[in-house]
């Protein structure tokens, strides 16, 4: 990796709730690489651990802090405000845990005085705008005050003020905002935690309102994140996914797990990084994979032909137009939104060779 070391990266830390401590392991993985990004950009929780990169923390003092982390230390609820103040009541949670948790992180200063460069994704809620603390025009406030107002999903935790805007989590709008931290760089590395990978929900209706709520802005995150990265012209975009979607978003439990699922997939997607960042754009890395359709199963619906019609196609039932398929991890989301889960995808290698 030395020999890209003069390049200018980017680094993109997306929102996931606790499923982000395994942005400490990619960090780890960057670490071993060589790689050293000159800018991090965070949404929620990706913008409290950029937070603490950027402010020169040490990756092992970062894992120490989530390993001791406790669910307690920031989830405590509003019973107050829910009971005099009901609809009225800004959110669920308490606003200073919350606090106390980020300030015991992020030192207090402004963005000018870190160390590295950081943006903080928000979305101005008065507004219904994004803002991107730390952006020219944007760097003189606190960013414990930033960060804050980055994790607080709406309705979980009141909205920070920020510079006198009322901000919440930027994922309402973009979970990932790859766009605007890869302005001018050479290659952007993006970490998710929380969209990209749906997997089904089982018993939704009986987990409460909270975890319906989540699922549902998750599931709004995934399309938002998902139409960019498609028809991405920007820098060589390396896209990290930990195999964290079985991971419920506010579990404690798990962190060292998480750890290490953002070290392995950092390692596996940088593999060919020096090689792949020096292409004019594209989204990596490239895998093959084989697509097939269990006619059984297919109920000639036709939806992944209009999402996918380079690729699918009708006759009674669907098929695939392309069957071999060199595909970045941004594509192929057809698939999933098949009604009846006809369509198969398995990747093409030595041991499973094109049939």
């Amino acid at each position: 990796m030395a020999s890209f070391r003069n390049k200018r990266i980017a680094l993109v830390l997306g929102g996931g709730g606790l499923k982000g401590f395994a942005h400490i392991g990619v960090l780890r993985a960057l670490a071993e690489l060589e790689i050293e990004p000159v800018i991090v950009a965070g949404t929620s929780i990706g913008a409290l651990v950029g937070g603490a990169y950027a402010a020169g923390r040490s990756i092992d003092d970062m894992v120490d802090r989530a390993v001791s982390f406790r669910r307690r230390d920031l989830f405590r609820i509003n019973h107050m405000g829910m009971v005099l103040e009901r609809m009225r009541s800004p959110a669920i949670y308490l606003e200073q845990p919350l606090r106390t948790v980020i300030d015991s992180i992020l030192p207090n200063v402004t963005f000018d005085e870190l160390p590295r460069r950081l943006l903080v994704n928000t979305v101005d809620i008065a507004r219904g705008t994004q803002v991107v603390w730390g952006l020219h025009g944007l760097r003189d406030v606190r960013v414990q005050d930033a960060v804050y107002a980055s994790c607080a999903l709406p309705g979980f935790f009141p909205p920070g003020d920020v510079d006198g805007r009322v901000c919440v989590d930027g994922g309402v709008l973009d979970n990932l905002p790859v766009t605007i931290a890869g302005l001018g760089m050479d290659a952007i590395i993006a970490v998710d935690v929380g969209s990209m990978q749906l997997l089904p929900a089982d018993n939704i209706r009986l987990q409460g309102f909270a975890n319906i709520y989540v699922r549902a802005a998750n599931t709004m995150m995934h399309e938002l994140q998902i139409r960019p990265l498609t028809a991405w012209s920007g820098a060589p975009l390396f896209l990290v996914l930990p195999r964290v979607a079985h991971v419920d978003w506010f579990d404690a439990s798990q962190t060292p797990a998480l750890i290490d699922a953002g070290y392995e997939a950092a390692m596996d997607a940088l593999r060919d990084f020096a090689t792949c960042a020096s292409a004019a754009t594209g989204v990596f890395p490239r895998r093959r994979y084989h697509l097939a359709v269990d006619q059984a199963s297919c109920i000639g619906c036709g939806l992944c032909v209009a999402m996918a019609p380079s690729i699918m196609d009708m006759n009674r039932h669907a098929f695939p137009r392309v069957p071999i398929v060199e595909w970045s991890p941004a594509d192929g989301d057809f698939v999933r939104e098949c009604p009846t889960n006809a369509i198969s995808v398995s990747a093409v290698t030595p041991a499973n060779p094109v049939p």
